[in-house]
């Protein structure tokens, strides 16, 4: 009788362990499913009106959400609003909604009343002071703005970005869309997000890490072969790397245009300032403008050449050469306009 209880005993505790072991693993495959079912239903940012009728019930809402394919799941949906203790709050309207909103988004859009958004873009190439523009001819108090861009971000995409710099570089190029009054530090978090996804996407620190350069430093070269543009975008981060590495001003226009402008001075060749790399070797303080992907994935894996020098011509076409003889004749060559500009 002994040795039955003993193995009832041994077995019962076994049969415990895997029934607590099937409600953990139960729970993490559902926390899982959920979290999953309130992504956004597509990347498609394609605006669709969706119409709640005074008095509709929120199942009918939330299936009709599924079926014009705004939400992933009805079901999800309907447990969020319940969660937040939001069921009976859905107010009658006719929303603007995107498949590319979170289903969390939509909820809140649809309980608050918010019946428009906020579509910020900024784009490649841009500075600080441009997407300060952009937010203010949004509707932002300047004071608002200014209060966004002096404060500290805690995020893994400003690794090695001093304390001294600001975010110069970091408000990656997008058209984004907003809730109506969200606050500015929150659309730059999106931005510093949305760049640290491209980063992650496309290893970018280990490629920068190849090319000698760490993430900053990464970002700022590219910001660099951003705003030198052209067709050839890997093939002039090739030409701005191998002048790095063999301790060769970049002589990069761009850059003390940039500083005369954020100045406030004449775009002058020879301004004494460290972000002219015409006379200041290596790097620039920091990044000139936001680099789009092309510009970051170039520097990621520049062309496999070997040129020191590079040049848009007045046909918009880069024109390479290895020693400065060939490249002052392609100056005589391509660029009779382009070169006279400062």
């Amino acid at each position: 009788m002994k040795q039955f209880f003993r193995f009832l005993t041994k077995h019962l505790k076994i049969a415990i362990v895997v029934i607590v072991g099937l409600i953990v693993v139960g729970i993490v495959v559902a926390l899982t499913w959920y979290y999953a079912a309130l992504q956004p239903a597509s990347s498609s940012d394609t605006v669709r009106t969706f119409t709640i009728i005074g008095g509709e019930a929120p199942n009918t809402i939330a299936d009709d959400l599924q079926s014009q394919g705004l939400i992933r799941s009805s079901t999800a949906f309907r447990l969020y609003l319940r969660l937040k203790g939001k069921r009976g709050s859905l107010i009658a309207g006719s929303y603007d909604l995107r498949p590319s909103y979170k289903a969390t988004e939509i909820a809140e859009m649809l309980t608050s009343g918010v019946v428009s958004n906020t579509i910020i873009t900024f784009i490649p190439g841009g500075t600080v002071a441009d997407a300060k523009k952009v937010l203010l001819k949004a509707g932002y108090a300047q004071a608002e703005i200014d209060a966004a861009f002096s404060a500290t971000y805690d995020h893994p995409v400003l690794a090695y970005k001093p304390a001294s710099a600001d975010l110069e570089g970091y408000i990656y190029g997008e058209t984004y869309y907003f809730l109506k009054g969200t606050p500015v530090k929150d659309i730059i978090k999106r931005c510093l997000d949305e760049l640290y996804q491209v980063v992650q996407e496309n290893n970018l620190i280990t490629k920068f890490n190849n090319q000698g350069l760490n993430l900053f430093q990464g970002i700022t070269m590219a910001s660099i072969v951003q705003r030198e543009g052209g067709e050839n975008l890997p093939g002039v981060a090739q030409v701005l790397l191998l002048r790095l590495k063999k301790g060769i001003p970049l002589g990069a226009d761009p850059t003390y245009q940039y500083i005369a402008d954020k100045l406030g001075v004449p775009r002058d060749p020879n301004l004494d300032n460290p972000y002219n790399t015409r006379l200041y070797p290596g790097l620039p303080p920091g990044p000139i403008s936001t680099p789009g992907k092309a510009a970051l994935l170039a520097v990621a894996q520049p062309a496999n050449t070997d040129y020191l020098f590079f040049l848009s011509g007045d046909d918009n076409k880069t024109y390479f050469a290895h020693t400065d003889a060939e490249h002052q004749q392609n100056i005589i060559d391509h660029c009779k306009e382009k070169c006279q500009i400062l």
